[in-house]
């Protein structure tokens, strides 16, 4: 069945999900990949300009890459079909690299203001010993924010929901939890408002990058509204 699957698979769409799952054996082989190739902070040292192209093929674990690459297949899948694979491809690379702008937009905005609240040698310290425990949850929040890099596809998966809820928005998905039909429409529409209050939120426990999903969301509807203007053609 799996076979089959990836034989009907289109080119990109397979193309990607390889270069995912070689990215993910790498990560778990190479010690160093993480440092190298997830998008860290761009007021970090470890920020490097090829991050904004890497990030989006790293993946934190299992669950994270399983979720992200069946998005990506089963969405993925059907806009390559009607777009063509440079279509596709652009329009992928496009909304991920614009998800890690927003998410690296916002993050400095909330690191300058944390950092304005903190004394200037609890700055210095907190920058120099990284990623450690302390009992101040704002400490935590701003070791956080200027240590943790973000992997994932999970802005251009945002991306590739956008579209296929403007392009399919009658089409019926089961969601899983619970197991109920929704149309497109509705589904993409509610996840974005949760990951809206969620990133507006700002759980300092929360380590999802909520403002990268909705960054592709965002540059995926205004890219495919752009794509589409001249057309009123819905499934």
């Amino acid at each position: 069945m799996f076979g089959q699957l990836f034989k009907n698979m289109p080119d990109v769409v397979k193309n990607l999900l390889i270069i995912n799952l070689l990215f993910f054996v790498a990560q778990n082989m190479i010690s160093t990949f993480d440092y190298y190739f997830s998008l860290y902070p761009i007021s970090s040292d470890f920020f490097k300009p090829w991050q904004l192209a890497t990030h989006f093929f790293m993946h934190a674990n299992i669950p994270h890459i399983f979720f992200n690459m069946f998005a990506l297949v089963i969405f993925g899948s059907q806009l390559e079909k009607i777009w063509g694979p440079k279509r596709f491809l652009t329009y992928y690379f496009i909304t991920a690299i614009g998800a890690a702008f927003l998410h690296l937009t916002v993050n400095y905005i909330r690191l300058i203001s944390l950092e304005s609240s903190l004394p200037d040698d609890i700055v210095v310290q907190l920058i120099q010993n990284g990623p450690v425990q302390y009992y101040n949850p704002t400490y935590n929040e701003f070791v956080g924010m200027y240590h943790i890099p973000m992997m994932g596809a999970s802005g251009a998966v945002f991306g590739l929901l956008a579209a296929f809820g403007y392009l399919f928005p009658n089409t019926e998905l089961m969601l899983l939890f619970p197991p109920i039909p929704i149309k497109a429409k509705y589904f993409v529409i509610g996840y974005a408002a949760i990951e809206l209050y969620l990133g507006v939120a700002n759980n300092p426990n929360d380590n999802v990058a909520h403002f990268a999903h909705l960054g592709g969301a965002l540059i995926g509807i205004l890219l495919v509204l752009y794509w589409n203007k001249n057309r009123n053609s819905f499934f």
